[in-house]
């Protein structure tokens, strides 16, 4: 039998139906955040971008979903092979799990263990899509998440979070995903984009979002769906740190929408509805892989570190010249780092593990652990994902031609456009014309010329 599986028996935990609603209750919030980033993104491209920028993130749920039920578990959470990938036969099509087997040390299913990470696992290639925005092949980005998903995120997964995984025994804390899932994807996206080059127009057209709405709608679907994903990756609700990490991811996000608008104010005049929007998701990345360590005011401070942090970052491809389209470098790859790193300052040792940060008394220990988890995945994840866009990019080829860009991609590739103006016009306007004066005829419409 493979290790992760427990059977029912008198002296093993039993499972909870509270536990199992509970986990399947957050797998649904995380997979919710899937279109809610879709949302996010697809509000803050042009309207010629606006579906494909939609399609990015939706066609993560059907790739990787059966990815993972073929042989991505395995690879992420079967038995150790050493130290850097797992594997367990049993796993593969989830053909040996019966409904009575139990995730090992938990008192849930496998069933709903496996279904939990899955949503993990989507999410994460989907979040690489924003800085690609305008100009990549939809054929390309498909393989593209198919090659990334097997040859990064399931090692780098097992890495963290597998038994035997080299970071997960060295000591590294990553609740719910700042190595895994946002220094992978943000790491991944840069490099990406140092392989496919700039959109027509960077630095010369102004590129704003066409939505500002949707982009707030996509925000509040992340916040919300966020909660399950922090939350929920205790695995239960029996001891009370799943509510340390329900609360600190509120007060963290809050705090980092704070601290944007201030940066935003001071140096640009101004209290945008974007910089709130983004500052929340830059909160949300820097307390997940913190929150089950520190205390609420450790996640005010980690809020704010963020939020400040992370508005200033966005502005360093223009310095740099890396298009960024949507800032995923500036958010992810830097929010997840400062949230990883700050584990080694604000760790209590009093909510998930006895491990305490500098402020603590623990002195320069967790933060040298959390360093090198932070360094080996974003390397790593850097320099495979930059070869395998060269790969794709010299085979198939990995982004529209520049005509197709500059006249939409939506068009190109999905062969439809986000929003139909064909009947909002006309040659022919009507007028009303209102009674006489102390009369009570009814107004008579009189067709005018346009």
């Amino acid at each position: 039998m493979p290790p992760g599986i427990t059977t029912l028996a008198a002296d093993t935990p039993q499972l909870s139906a509270a536990n199992t609603g509970f986990m399947l209750i957050c797998s649904a919030l995380v997979m919710l955040m899937t279109p809610g980033l879709a949302f996010f993104y697809g509000g803050m491209v042009r309207v010629k971008s606006t579906l494909n920028m939609l399609m990015m993130s939706f066609i993560s749920l059907g790739i990787v979903t059966v990815l993972w039920v073929l042989y991505g578990f395995s690879l992420a959470f079967g038995a150790d092979v050493g130290s850097v990938i797992g594997w367990s036969s049993d796993f593969v099509g989830l053909s040996g799990i019966g409904v009575t087997e139990l995730w090992d040390g938990y008192t849930i299913p496998v069933y709903v263990f496996a279904v939990f990470q899955l949503m993990f696992a989507i999410l994460t290639p989907a979040l690489i899509s924003g800085a690609l925005a305008d100009r990549v092949k939809f054929t390309s980005w498909a393989l593209f998440i198919t090659l990334w998903v097997t040859v990064v995120y399931f090692p780098v997964a097992h890495w963290v979070w597998g038994a035997g995984g080299w970071l997960f025994e060295l000591g590294v804390i990553d609740f719910a995903g700042g190595t895994a899932v946002h220094i992978n994807a943000g790491a991944a996206a840069l490099g990406v984009i140092l392989v496919i080059g700039k959109r027509v127009g960077f630095k010369k057209d102004p590129m704003r979002p066409h939505s500002l709405p949707l982009v707030m709608l996509g925000a509040a679907l992340l916040w919300f769906g966020w909660f399950g994903f922090n939350a929920g990756s205790w695995l239960g609700n029996d001891d009370g740190v799943g509510a340390v990490m329900f609360v600190n991811t509120q007060v963290a996000t809050g705090a980092a929408v704070l601290g944007w608008l201030a940066y935003e104010k001071i140096r640009h005049g101004s209290f945008t509805t974007l910089g709130a929007a983004s500052g929340a998701v830059a909160g949300l990345v820097a307390i997940t892989p913190a929150g089950g360590a520190i205390s609420p005011l450790g996640a005010i401070a980690v809020g704010l570190i963020a939020g400040v942090v992370c508005a200033m970052a966005v502005g360093l491809k223009y310095k740099f010249g890396y298009d960024d389209s949507l800032d995923v470098v500036g958010v992810h790859l830097v929010g997840g780092v400062l949230g990883s790193l700050l584990v080694g300052f604000f760790a209590t040792g009093g909510v998930q593990s006895d491990a305490k940060g500098l402020f603590y008394g623990g002195g320069l220990d967790q933060l040298g652990k959390q360093a090198v988890g932070v360094f080996a995945v974003l390397a790593y994840s850097l320099v495979v994902s930059a070869v395998l866009a060269f790969v794709l990019d010299r085979t198939i080829g990995m982004r529209v031609s520049e005509d197709d860009e500059v006249s939409g991609i939506d068009q190109v590739e999905h062969a439809e456009t986000a929003y139909d103006f064909s009947g909002a016009g006309g040659g022919s306007t009507a007028r009303t014309t209102p009674p006489a004066p102390g009369t009570t005829a009814a107004p008579t419409n009189k067709k005018v010329d346009a």
